[in-house]
């Protein structure tokens, strides 16, 4: 995600989104993290920005619980998207590959 911080604050994003926190908090109306509450606030007011800058899906298939590759070319960020996070499955050991390239933030120091 790639915001701009001077119109987040002119609109009040983190209001907005702290709002839909709170009526989280209290009535559980979505699943998956930290995700809807953003989905709410922008509906749909968003661009796509270039597969270089976000290598997002490293957290496998939701669904299959399927491992997925890097896209062909360079990558700027990994993102573990969705529920297969490389800390989770590495200590499970049923690791996927490209878990390996996370391991070595690992802060707890645990054996892989």
């Amino acid at each position: 995600m790639v915001i701009d911080l001077v119109r987040w604050r002119k609109i009040g994003y983190s209001k907005r989104i702290e709002r839909w926190m709170e009526i989280q908090k209290n009535d559980r109306i979505y699943e998956l993290g930290s995700l809807p509450p953003f989905l709410l606030v922008f509906a749909g007011r968003v661009a796509p920005i270039e597969h270089r800058w976000n290598q997002h899906g490293l957290g496998g298939d939701n669904v299959k619980g399927s491992c997925r590759d890097l896209h062909a070319g360079p990558v700027s960020l990994l993102h573990w998207s969705g529920s297969g996070k490389p800390w989770t499955r590495l200590d499970s050991k049923h690791p996927c590959p490209l878990d390996a390239l996370w391991a070595p933030y690992d802060l707890y120091g645990h054996a892989h």
